[in-house]
């Protein structure tokens, strides 16, 4: 990697350790869905004697269980569940009126409070009709509602913890004498000297003073091919050290390393996606001004018409209560949890829901290329014969030769010899040449299966015209040599997945951008983007730039989803409207994502916007019959049909309260994901 690569990190820095900010604080996440379980369970407990106990079901049910005192122990009853099962709505309210933004907890908040303090004058001498009833089951639902909403939105984010996983905890210091000891990360200064055996991590960033080998980047940088790096090359913490034994100098520690800029990157655009209203809450709003207006309308229109303050405060109050409805509360929540069963199902894990609601309206798709529209894994595309050389036995003294390497491009000319039921031959006297190859003996002969680099110091002649071709499409050209002799070329690429050409054919035929982001070099991308007819292609671009390139997308006013698989896309997906990771991807990477695809197909992507459509058809179904019901009831509980003698009861509303919240929830379950 070039040294301009390892630039431009100069963030400023918070407590990475920390939890972010917004929708990802994973351990009270957890803790609020239990508190919303608890105080559904208490509260429905205590409703059952407050129903049994109110004078309004008595007479609906035409018992009678009154006793001594029995409207005092109504009242305390429906205090504890005024207090305990309403406290999230109260204080929710205080939440909303903060941010001058009145929503669901301000209309549910509205109504209880309203219910509780005209039934508490009413138990101690109000005349008038208690509310209590309504109070509990009000209190009962939308505690419901909330705790299916937070269940099915899956989990806050552990980004910044997966990606400080991904650090070493300890390093081998070299000391004074030469000998090395193993030492906390946290012990390392800028200046020391450590020694990296293969396998192992770099355990900060670094340069390298002794020793060669090929670095794994792909988990921070995206780059899908092991860079070879030798003295005086810079070293990334958290990247993997393939070959030889490296000594390195200690350049940056804890916050100055390049994994802590991505984890800050990571936060910030964590913090500062916007907390979109849903759907619901806009509902809510607009019923909250429409309760206010309709109950002081209802108040003094009542009082004009002479009826005493209690009469008239009766049927104001009536107003406010209907007017929050109990299916509101469970239109979007149980909606939601169908869909997120279905999407399981499917293999697409939503973990934040309101990117995914409105996934209906992308107008872009940015994908990395590496392990996102590629396998992530070399295959052999070309194999070029020397004059007199067969296709096969070049690729058995390769794949030979290759079968004692860990390198991915072993691994992609050992799955070719598979493919091709090829019986390798056993190698005597194998040995790496760093940075230039293999060797080994092969049924008495001496083959090499080397780089161009090697070939060219040698003054060996080869088909430049092939090469070319083959490297400006980004392949990778090894060269087989037999006794010394060239005896052909191999080329592998990162191979692209069938079903991404599928995905991108239909996201055109809905007039949604493709879009190529990748840190690999031009050359490589715009071959993958050709064999894929995709429509734009920013290649070479710097882990710590994708978010920024994301940024320049959105400025467009397009509606952006990422698609990627590697450290280096947490900050874009986290900056995008819907980041979609690749479930074969990194943890850091999964982590962050709104949305995990299982099964690694990027075809689910359509599937995740066809679903956020019909989820979407289906929420403002059920807003209509929740609010539709309100709309009818409002100006029936005011008594506009007063004059011809029609007053709707709150007996009657809340008969067809119930039946509003069954007809939602028999809607929310016929969601389909196609």
């Amino acid at each position: 990697m070039s040294d301009e690569k390892q630039t431009g990190h100069d963030h400023h820095h918070n407590d990475h350790h920390s939890q972010s900010g917004g929708h990802h604080g994973g351990h009270d996440h957890s803790h609020m869905v239990s508190d919303f379980k608890q105080r559904f369970y208490i509260s429905v407990a205590v409703t059952i004697p407050i129903l049994l106990l109110s004078p309004m079901i008595q007479q609906f049910l035409n018992i009678d269980l009154a006793f001594p005192f029995d409207q005092y122990v109504l009242f305390a009853l429906a205090t504890f569940v005024f207090f305990y099962g309403g406290w999230p709505f109260l204080k929710g309210i205080i939440d909303e009126v903060k941010d001058k933004s009145p929503g669901m907890m301000t209309l549910i908040g509205l109504a209880i409070i309203v219910a509780y303090g005209y039934s508490s004058f009413v138990v101690f001498g109000w005349p008038g009709k208690d509310f209590f009833w309504e109070l509990a089951t009000l209190i009962d639902i939308m505690l419901l509602g909330h705790w299916i909403e937070m269940k099915s939105v899956m989990g806050a984010s552990n980004a910044l913890q997966e990606l400080v996983k991904l650090m070493p905890d300890t390093a081998h210091r070299i000391g004074e004498d030469g000998k090395d000891e193993e030492v906390k990360i946290s012990e390392l200064k800028a200046g020391d000297h450590v020694l990296v055996k293969p396998g192992e991590k770099m355990p900060v960033d670094g340069v390298i003073l002794e020793g060669q080998s090929a670095i794994d980047e792909s988990m921070l940088t995206g780059e899908s091919v092991p860079v070879e790096k030798a003295k005086n090359d810079e070293v990334i913490g958290g990247s993997i050290n393939k070959e030889g034994s490296l000594t390195i100098e200690v350049k940056h520690t804890g916050e100055d390393t390049y994994l802590s800029n991505v984890i800050t990157l990571v936060q910030e655009a964590q913090e500062s996606k916007s907390k979109a209203q849903d759907l619901a809450n806009r509902a809510a709003k607009w019923l909250f001004y429409i309760a206010l207006a309709a109950g002081f309308l209802t108040l003094f229109t009542w009082l004009g018409l002479g009826f005493t303050f209690d009469t008239s405060l009766e049927r104001m109050v009536t107003v406010m209560i209907i007017a929050c409805p109990h299916a509101l509360g469970l239109a979007a929540p149980l909606v939601t949890a169908v869909s997120t069963s279905l999407s399981a199902k499917k293999g697409l894990l939503i973990r934040n829901r309101t990117p995914f609601e409105s996934a209906r309206k992308l107008d872009a798709v940015i994908f990395d290329k590496t392990g996102t529209l590629t396998k992530g894994e070399f295959g052999v595309t070309d194999i070029i014969p020397v004059e007199g050389e067969e296709n096969e036995a070049i690729l058995q003294y390769a794949a030979s030769v290759e079968q004692h390497s860990e390198h991915p491009l072993a691994t992609g000319i050992l799955n070719k010899a598979k493919e091709e039921e090829l019986d390798l031959e056993p190698v005597e006297d194998f040995s790496s040449m760093t940075g230039k190859g293999l060797r080994g003996r092969v049924a008495g002969k001496d083959i090499f299966v080397v780089s161009p680099g090697y070939v060219r110091d040698e003054g060996i002649a080869y088909d430049e015209e092939a090469f070319d071709r083959m490297a400006s499409e980004g392949k990778t050209v090894v060269f087989v040599l037999v006794q010394g002799e060239l005896a052909g070329m191999i080329a592998l690429a990162d191979m692209i997945r069938d079903s991404a050409k599928e995905t991108i054919a239909t996201l055109k035929e809905r007039n949604i951008d493709s879009i190529m982001v990748t840190g690999d070099n031009k050359q490589v991308a715009h071959w993958v983007a050709k064999q894929l007819d995709m429509d734009e292609v920013y290649a070479e671009v710097l882990p710590d730039h994708k978010a920024d390139q994301v940024k320049s997308i959105q400025a467009d006013g397009r509606k952006v989803a990422m698609t990627g698989d590697g450290v280096n896309d947490a900050p874009a997906l986290a900056t995008a409207d819907l980041g979609i990771a690749i479930g074969s991807g990194t943890d850091v990477a999964v982590e962050t994502a709104d949305i995990v695809l299982v099964k690694s197909n990027p075809k689910d992507i359509l599937s995740i916007i066809d679903l956020s459509r019909n989820t979407y058809r289906k929420m403002v179904q059920n807003l209509w019959w929740a609010a539709g019901y309100n709309i009818l009831a409002i100006p029936l509980a005011a008594g506009i049909l007063a004059p011809i003698g029609i007053v709707l009861s709150p007996a009657v509303g809340a008969v067809l309260m119930s039946i509003s919240t069954v007809v939602v929830a028999i809607n929310a379950r016929m969601l389909t994901a196609d």
